[in-house]
């Protein structure tokens, strides 16, 4: 539909003011290139995990960014990765390249430090894309010497034709004026498709177990929070009050043991620093109970993993 039809829709049903724009824009990028970050600076508000471990985002998770003429529709993706090691893999791949069909724009991260096999497998991958693709060269506030910039950003333009390049620093909030201001005249013309005051289309639970499981990527070694997943049992809601029970998933023994830790002490370190960004999160206070269960073979599992929410669909 091209904007003349929208305005003359606008006019004849009133529905939006002629300025205002919405769509989707998907991000995407190798692991643990500042994603995550991104998106949670641009909303001004945590909405998706992050923590230092690659692979910390597995699920696609829309952020929703309003003013009153504007309405981004953020995308956040799993990292695209060349190695597919296990279903999880394969799913958070799929997910990651689905999430460029039908958007306005793509948002292609990269860590300015260094260039990677990935990036370059990536950019393969998104080189026949049709919408314009912006390049956000991020985390510039870590290069050693700042005329670094300019040579890295004419190194890049070579590469391929983006619609812009956009230095930021996604943890300083650096540049992300200038990202927006680049993104919003790509939208279309149309009124918005959720609520003002609506910060994503994902549930409580599901927000729940993410932060869950942020806590156990954060706070255990390297091997542990990949092979770890979170549950939802139950989520009662009263007038000031949530109940939460969770259980987190893990594929050994050994690994049940580290997490819950010496007489409890890791187990109950996640719960309190999960139950205090829930109280953030859901302006309300929450109690949360946690267990842990072997559940062997679940991130290989694809029949598995579609229970537990990954892939295209979502948890309830």
């Amino acid at each position: 539909m091209n904007d003349e039809v929208i305005r003359q829709f606008f006019q004849d049903n009133e529905a939006s003011p002629l300025n205002h724009r919405c769509g989707y824009v998907t991000i995407i990028g190798r692991p643990n290139v500042g994603k995550s970050t991104l998106l949670n600076h641009l909303l001004g508000q945590k909405l998706s995990i992050t923590s230092r471990k690659p692979q910390t985002t597995r699920h696609r998770i829309l952020g929703i960014y309003s003013t009153e003429s504007l309405q981004i529709l953020f995308v956040d993706t799993p990292g695209m990765h060349q190695q597919e090691k296990k279903a999880i893999n394969r799913i958070m791949n799929r997910s990651a390249q689905a999430s460029l069909r039908e958007v306005s724009a793509v948002l292609w991260v990269v860590d300015a430090r260094r260039w990677t096999e990935e990036d370059e497998w990536i950019l393969e991958k998104i080189s026949s894309v049709e919408q314009p693709i912006i390049l956000v060269l991020n985390k510039i506030d870590c290069l050693t010497h700042k005329e670094q910039l300019l040579p890295l950003l004419q190194q890049y333009q070579q590469r391929h034709v983006f619609h812009a390049v956009v230095p930021t620093s996604a943890l300083n909030g650096h540049n992300l004026d200038r990202l927006l201001e680049v993104v919003s005249p790509l939208l279309p013309l149309m009124p918005p498709v959720f609520p003002a005051d609506q910060l994503t289309d994902r549930s409580q639970r599901f927000l729940a177990a993410e932060l869950v499981r942020e806590k156990v990527m954060r706070q255990l070694g390297e091997e542990v929070p990949y092979e770890v997943t979170v549950e939802i049992e139950s989520f009662e809601e009263e007038e000031r009050l949530i109940r939460i029970h969770a259980l987190i998933l893990v594929e050994r023994d050994g690994q049940k043991a580290i997490v819950i830790g010496d007489q409890g002490s890791r187990l109950k370190s996640i719960g309190t620093e999960a139950r205090k960004d829930m109280e953030k999160l859901f302006e309300r206070k929450v109690m949360l109970h946690l267990w842990v269960k072997v559940k062997s073979g679940w991130s290989d599992d694809e029949r598995a993993l579609l229970s537990l929410g990954y892939g295209d669909g979502q948890q309830s």
